[in-house]
């Protein structure tokens, strides 16, 4: 994919809320329940053991985390999972390692409500939408430095020991958000039991990939990870490869009985050659060519293609409690995203030729552009807040009260000029005349600071639970490139009600209402006043089923829900770049509902499985041709549902097969507009996965396959010169040595 126009997210500063919360001790009869909050603890991994059994020799594969139960990035607090009046999808690290996915598109396949692989298999960058909006990704609770125009830093997951995708509105706890949602990935923590692994991965195109966590204590109060990982791989496209170095060491230090330290730490480095993806002809990939069908590992860019990206991060997480009911929590963040692409040649032309048959071009000949890119990316961010547990009479209550500081600084400039032709079904890659046309044209320029305060409380009645939670936010952008600079300063008060009800038999109806925003930089064209935020608002309902009643050995987390959510005060239908130029009226609302489950019976069957439904629809826009067509990348149905079963008795101990199947409806490519006059659809498609593996103490050796019947469908049309083919098959095979 090529860069679509998308705007910063915002960034903070702002007062302390120590007097309010000491405050709130001070009057409030204290509880005890829980000391300073740490993400869900994920650091025992599956574990594989071999025991008698009544004199039968097992071996079982154990996943303690395979089924969720609790998200710290859905509440900032251990609220359970049940608890929470919101859909959220987790994917454990259990997960990730026994299905074996490789990146976080592939690990929403079987999640509700999020949609990946829309470009593709591309070799940067994650592309999601959740409930039909682009989410933006957050690591440890605090915003990723992204870029000017995509919400993924790319960064690899084998990094973090979950991913959790928080559906609706989130900005009450995270400020500027779109609304239908986020995405958090947990960093791996350190560890005070030993352990490790080391594997190698070997799969099609070349899939080379070595990796490895280890970690352990030093002494009482230490303990240390250090994870790595070394990607070699080729594309499904011709002449295309990708070199990946990713290091992310930890430590935990307990300083006190009641203070930890946890430093943390990423550094990831990229490259990759040749074109990556799509910008291929409508004819021949969704609709007919007369001179044939184009493969799908034509590549229309050229071999001297070059990508480079070097990123990292560094900051900490700290928590002190000072007594059973009150902690502190405090994460921070400092990252800086560099990326290059000198040379950057993509059929983005299109066909020349499609009206004269006499002619040697006629539906075959395409122009080629050069779009070269630069952005550097600094980015601040801390999340500081108090933890405060007590009871009002019968009412107990589970309050935070936080600040939280985000300033970003993005410069990005590119070139641009038309290349060569090339032939779309015999391609010949001639020498560019301007290979590197630099970086000339000042694409963003912006400093932005966000502050936001806020305070939550969920507030138990016996079985009854009612969280209410308000936040107050000031953005303040300075637009470098304008002449003069300009200065936006706006202000936004989001807020969330939930209300869920607890039964004895684990299952657990709710009901929620939840508001966001969004910046918007720039002047009404026809009132002439500075734009106002745009705001999204959703109410939601639906029922959660934890299973731990039904038996020991018995793991199972369901969650049903239906919304509808509405996004107002869009000036640009689609995600642009501020500041953008027209009238703020537009108006887009989504509505649907979901079903999703995840379950393990007695360590030996895990299931998955998904249904999401969609409809999408832009109300109101400024754009007339928009009004009433649906969002882009949002199919309509998915269905998908994965099942592995694992044995334990006999001489195949140990040995397991999974199988799945996925589908994805049709889905537009883009809205309609006077460059866009034609919205082409994705093509539906059912696609199946399997793995086969066998697992001993020290070792699992697992063979998985995704397409495994390599269906070829059009994932994607944003226009008549960019479509691009889904994920074909992909074969890998793992060993992992274990200790």
């Amino acid at each position: 994919m090529k860069r679509s126009v998308g705007w910063l997210a915002g960034s903070p500063c702002g007062p302390s809320l120590l007097f309010i919360a000491s405050s709130l001790v001070s009057t409030a009869a204290v509880r005890a329940d829980t000391a300073a909050q740490q993400p869900a603890d994920s650091t025992t991994p599956v574990e594989t053991v071999r025991q008698e059994v009544d004199g039968v020799s097992m071996v079982i594969v154990t996943a303690k985390r395979y089924v969720p139960e609790e998200s710290t990035s859905a509440n900032k607090s251990d609220i359970p999972l049940i608890e929470t009046p919101q859909s959220v999808s987790v994917i454990t690290r259990d997960q990730i390692d026994l299905l074996n996915f490789t990146d976080a598109q592939q690990a929403v396949r079987y999640a509700a409500g999020t949609y990946g692989e829309s470009y593709g298999p591309d070799l940067r960058y994650d592309f999601l939408t959740v409930r039909g909006f682009t989410p933006k990704q957050y690591i440890d609770g605090l915003a990723a430095p992204i870029s000017t125009t995509i919400y993924s830093v790319g960064l690899d997951l084998y990094a973090f020991q979950s991913f959790d995708v928080l559906k609706g509105p989130a900005s009450v706890l995270y400020g500027n958000a779109p609304p239908g949602g986020i995405y958090d990935e947990i960093s791996r923590r350190a560890s005070f039991q030993p352990g490790g692994e080391f594997g190698v991965k070997y799969g099609t195109n070349q899939y080379k990939e070595a990796f490895g966590t280890v970690t352990g204590p030093f002494g009482d109060q230490f303990a240390a990870r250090f994870t790595g990982l070394y990607l070699d791989r080729d594309a499904e496209r011709d002449f295309v490869s990708a070199k990946r170095a990713l290091l992310a060491p930890t430590f935990t230090w307990r300083i006190g009985p009641s203070t930890t330290l946890t430093g943390l730490f990423y550094y990831q480095h990229d490259e990759v050659r040749g074109d990556t993806n799509g910008f291929l002809p409508v004819y021949g990939t969704l609709l007919p060519n007369p001179i044939g069908k184009v493969s799908p590992s034509v590549n229309l860019g050229d071999p001297g293609n070059l990508y480079k990206r070097n990123q990292y991060s560094l900051g900490w997480d700290f928590a002190q409690g000072f007594s059973d009911a009150v902690s502190f929590h405090s994460n921070l963040k400092w990252g800086r995203y560099h990326e290059r692409s000198p040379t950057e040649v993509y059929g983005g032309g299109g066909l020349t030729n499609t009206t004269d048959p006499t002619m040697p071009s006629y539906y075959r000949t395409v122009q080629q552009y050069n779009f070269s890119y630069a952005e550097d990316v600094d980015s601040f961010a801390t999340d500081n807040r108090f933890d405060i547990n007590f009871a009002s009479g019968s009412v107990k209550h589970k309050m935070i009260v936080g600040v939280d500081y985000r300033k970003v600084d993005n410069l990005a400039n590119f070139g641009f000029v038309f290349a060569n032709t090339i032939d779309l079904f015999n391609p010949v890659y001639q020498p560019l005349a301007n290979p590197t046309p630099g970086y000339p044209i000042p694409f963003n320029n912006e400093n932005l600071k966000q502050t936001g305060t806020y305070v939550q409380d969920q507030m138990q009645f016996d079985d009854l639970y009612f969280i209410l939670g308000g936040r107050y936010d000031s953005v303040k952008i300075d637009n470098n490139l304008a002449t003069p600079a300009t200065h936006t300063d706006q202000h936004k008060f989001t807020y969330r009600a939930g209300l869920n009800y607890l039964m004895p038999s684990g299952v657990a109806p709710y009901v929620s209402f939840a508001t966001s925003f969004e910046p918007v930089l720039g002047t009404d064209s026809v009132t002439g006043a500075e734009f106002k935020p745009s705001a999204g608002r959703q109410i939601e309902t639906g029922v959660k089923f934890d299973g731990r009643e039904l038996g020991k050995g018995v793991r199972l987390f369901a969650t049903a829900a239906l919304f509808k959510i509405t996004q107002s005060n869009v000036v640009s239908t689609l995600a642009s770049i501020t500041p953008v130029f027209g009238t703020q009226t537009g108006e887009v609302e989504v509505k649907g509902g979901e079903i999703e489950f995840v379950a393990r019976f007695h360590d030996q069957l895990s299931l998955n499985g998904s249904y999401s439904y969609n409809e999408s629809e832009v109300l109101q826009s400024s754009t007339p041709a928009e009004t009433g067509s649906p969002l882009p990348t949002t199919p309509k149905n998915k269905v998908s549902v994965f099942a592995d079963y694992t044995l334990q008795r006999g001489p195949l101990g140990g040995f397991g097969v999974g199988f799945g199947g996925r589908y994805n409806s049709t889905n537009a490519g883009s809205l309609p507009g006077p460059f866009n006059p034609v919205v082409y659809y994705g093509q539906a498609a059912t696609l199946f996965d399997a793995i086969v593996h066998y697992d001993t103490p020290e070792w699992r050796v697992a063979f998985n396959g995704s397409n495994i019947f390599d269906k070829v469908y059009t994932a994607r049309c944003s226009g008549s010169a960019g479509c691009t083919y889904g994920a074909g098959r992909q074969l890998i095979g793992t060993v992992t040595r274990k200790f």
